[in-house]
């Protein structure tokens, strides 16, 4: 993380649980970010908190810092079993189990346990962790109704509500399940409560007002800032030259961790298709994928063992993936604030990075909206169609019959357990 990323505010200055504060020193934090220079003081003092903040900047730590230092302030009867104090919601299974291997690591000497329901994988394995008893609940809205339903566990004892990337919660239309949720809490004002969020639009809001007790809003540095730090470029390939110059332009960057961003799934099986048959490691993160290779794959992409992952606007958010030197939009967006949540895939907390788009004949009519989105124009990067490399062209895939019984969509029912919508 750069310095000029960070604030004047100290962690040792903060008046926190001793364990809290060894947690800290543990992951090497020093000073806050200013979004936890901003909201950690409000919540420490037990006031709710409504958070406007990109990705990357430090607020997965502010809330989880909060709230061990507000269940570590209140003692338990240890003779009674254990029920979820903590409450936390995420959009997708993968920003779920990064915030909860961040809590496992600054709650390393608390004592408090945490637990995790995801759709996907661990059905069982899941609901006995969390019928043994946890601190701190972290999940998906379907898997997390599932449990309660079958009285897997209370939510009468919560005392910290936490919403993570609320308006992804609306797009990806969970809002009645997080309603449904809410409701089983303890009220408003009995609670401690925290919502982050991307853009703090009227609809995150009226959630904030519904189910919060008189939050403050707080604005740390918007989404669209997060490009200047980002150095970009545009090429503006016809389609029959578009996959030849996405696989010139990652052969020539190397062996570097990309992050590659299509605008349908189908479009992302093509591209690592596309990828893979001429000699690029490659995977594309969708909801076709069994959520053990989902995590594998994100593991790989980490560590290095895979260089190049693929996905569309889903995978661009709640994903921290830090050391992404390059994004390359290979269908630009439809949506300007999504160019804006793809491209801070890199340049994560302070850091620099890169950016290069397609501005294709399909795609390309979404470009001024993007350039008046970010206040400015994208530099334009010149290609040469002669020097574009001779594809070799992939296998065709071989697909599975969609099951259609009772003349129902596929995919459909209740967003319960693995059965909600998936990237």
């Amino acid at each position: 993380m750069s310095e000029d990323h960070l604030s004047d505010l100290r962690f040792d200055s903060l008046q926190l649980h001793e364990s809290i504060q060894a947690g800290i020193r543990d992951v090497g934090f020093e000073f806050c970010t200013p979004i936890q220079a901003s909201t950690l003081p409000i919540a420490l003092q037990l006031n709710d908190v409504a958070g406007q903040a990109q990705t990357g900047t430090g607020k997965t730590a502010a809330f989880l810092i909060a709230a061990y230092q507000r269940l570590l302030n209140d003692e338990v009867d240890p003779n009674e079993k254990r029920q979820p104090r903590v409450f936390i919601l995420a959009p997708t299974r993968e920003l779920a189990v990064q915030i909860a291997n961040d809590a496992k690591v600054l709650g390393k000497h608390t004592g408090l346990k945490v637990g995790l329901a995801f759709g996907g994988t661990d059905y069982e394995k899941q609901r006995k962790i969390l019928q043994d008893g946890v601190d701190l609940l972290i999940g998906t809205p379907g898997r997390i109704i599932d449990y309660f339903k079958q009285g897997v566990f209370k939510l009468d004892r919560v005392q910290v509500a936490i919403l993570d990337e609320a308006d992804r919660m609306f797009d990806l239309g969970f809002i009645k399940d997080i309603r449904y949720l809410l409701r089983r809490l303890p009220s408003p004002e009995k609670r401690l409560n925290m919502l982050f969020s991307a853009t703090l639009s009227q609809r995150v809001l009226e959630l904030a007002y519904e189910h919060m007790n008189e939050p403050e809003l707080i604005r740390i540095e918007p989404d669209k800032v997060t490009v200047d730090r980002v150095r970009q470029a545009i090429f503006y390939p016809s389609n029959e030259d578009k996959m030849p110059l996405l696989v010139g332009l990652v052969r020539e960057i190397g062996e570097v961790r990309i992050m590659i961003f299509v605008n349908m799934k189908r479009e992302a099986e093509k591209v690592q298709d596309y990828l893979e048959a001429n000699g690029i490691h490659a995977s594309a993160i969708s909801g076709d994928v069994p959520q053990k290779k989902r995590l594998r794959m994100l593991m790989d992409f980490q560590n290095g063992k895979l260089p190049v992952l693929i996905g569309t606007d889903v995978a661009s958010r709640g994903l921290h993936i830090p050391g992404v030197e390059y994004v390359i939009n290979y269908d630009l967006p439809h949506d300007a604030e999504d160019y804006v949540h793809r491209i801070g895939r890199t340049a994560r907390a302070g850091a620099s990075g890169n950016a290069l788009s397609l501005g294709c004949e399909t795609y390309v009519v979404s470009l001024p909206d993007i350039e008046e989105f970010i206040g400015h124009k994208i530099p334009f990067a010149n290609y040469e169609p002669n020097d574009l490399p001779k594809l070799v062209k992939p296998k065709p895939r071989k697909r599975k019959p969609q099951n259609r019984r009772g003349g129902g969509k596929p995919g459909g029912g209740h967003r319960s357990g693995g059965r909600r919508p998936r990237r």
